[in-house]
């Protein structure tokens, strides 16, 4: 399991070309879904008419370079480092659940386009670190839906509530989880080997398929509204705004600080 590629002993029974076209589809699923979302919501619409209307409204004008500058800040701080959580919980969770899903979907890609068959040798590396982005996946999702996310038993609701914006972690959390189980039963050539397969591909059909209804868009659009923050920031626009309720307020004794947000 840990050396060898679960999708090369796959093309045994299923061509590597479906295989391939598969994974093709599910990038399309999720390009598609997120331009769809950013019609039916208008986001980009949105994004554009702030942008230009927070530039109108500045009091200074900022250059290419400033413009450049505040997109690598954003880059570095919103993007790569998820620094608008704070030093809490929630961005540890955060960060292993996205930098393990990347390196999950990387070697995916990697594993399937390149070493697609048993007569390409994989490097022994794409299955571990597949392995460890699927690991850091669960670790990341499964702390954050049983021990960190919206107490919703303080709001008078059941904690075993789910509702659609809980459709990304949930089916992210089960195609990741059974890709596991799947590649440990190929590996031991279990009999429940083809049933397990059969449930991964229905999960991941929904993540990437369910695009417009789930907060998978999110990673794209969270981006582009920091980059537009700190430009009307630069830019002076939002000097006549509030600033920003970055700390949650502390409600009832100060000794105890709530557990909800």
């Amino acid at each position: 399991m840990f050396t060898s590629n679960p999708f090369a002993a796959l093309s045994a029974t299923i061509p590597s070309d479906v295989i391939q076209i598969y994974v093709g589809v599910m990038i399309a699923l999720v390009v598609g879904g997120t331009l769809f979302d950013v019609w039916h919501k208008g986001s980009a619409t949105y994004f554009f008419a702030s942008w230009r209307k927070a530039r109108g409204k500045g009091s200074s004008q900022v250059g290419g370079a400033t413009v450049a500058g505040l997109a690598i800040q954003t880059a570095l701080s919103e993007v790569a480092t998820s620094a608008e959580f704070g030093h809490s919980r929630r961005r540890a969770a955060h960060l292993l659940t996205m930098y393990g899903f990347l390196l999950y979907l990387a070697t995916t890609i990697v594993m399937v386009f390149c070493y697609p068959s048993a007569e390409t040798t994989t490097p022994a590396v794409l299955p571990q670190l597949w392995i460890a982005g699927a690991l850091l996946v669960c670790l990341g999702g499964y702390w954050f839906w049983f021990f960190i996310r919206v107490d919703v038993a303080a709001e008078g609701h059941t904690p075993f509530r789910i509702v659609r914006a809980d459709l990304f972690i949930l089916s992210l959390l089960a195609s990741v989880s059974l890709g596991l189980i799947w590649a440990a039963l190929q590996s031991i050539e279990s009999a429940g080997t083809n049933a397990v397969l059969g449930l991964y591909l229905v999960a991941t059909t929904v993540l990437f398929g369910s695009v417009p209804w789930s907060k998978f868009s999110h990673m794209f659009f969270k981006p582009a509204a920091a980059f537009e923050k700190r430009v009307s920031e630069a830019t002076g626009a939002r000097s006549n705004l509030p600033p920003p309720a970055d700390k949650p307020e502390t409600f009832g004794s100060a000794r105890e600080r709530p557990r909800h947000y």
